[in-house]
């Protein structure tokens, strides 16, 4: 996860998103409570996408085993995340509605992130 970001680095879909400042893995879960904050918040109105998902297998040996026998089973499936990722992106809400419910989400996540605007947007 050196490095920054070489794609999903840009808004695509929405005029607003959170971007990740860190490296880290997210979980399957960590990216659904993200979800979960921002349709609360939102009340169902606008879109959101999801950017990241976790297709890495994490595996894990079961407490109190032995050295060797082979590779534990998987654990969790993650979302390795490098800095200026996009992870969420928003539309179709006022800016205010949806810097606080990115701000919600951010809160779940175990990244630093920043939230970004569209560069062509422009408040009705």
């Amino acid at each position: 996860m050196k490095g920054n970001a070489q794609r999903g680095n840009q808004l695509a879909f929405g005029s607003f998103g959170i971007k990740s400042l860190d490296e880290a893995w997210l979980t399957g879960r960590q990216i659904e409570a993200a979800r979960v904050a921002v349709t609360r918040h939102m009340q169902r109105r606008g879109q959101i996408w999801i950017r990241v998902f976790p297709d890495k297998p994490i595996t894990k040996k079961p407490a109190e085993v032995r050295m060797g026998k082979g590779k534990g089973a998987p654990e969790a499936f993650v979302a390795p995340i490098s800095p200026g990722r996009i992870i969420i992106e928003a539309e179709g809400v006022p800016f205010a509605m949806a810097k606080e419910a990115l701000r919600l989400a951010a809160q779940k996540l175990p990244v630093q992130t920043k939230f970004v605007v569209r560069r062509d947007y422009v408040e009705e």
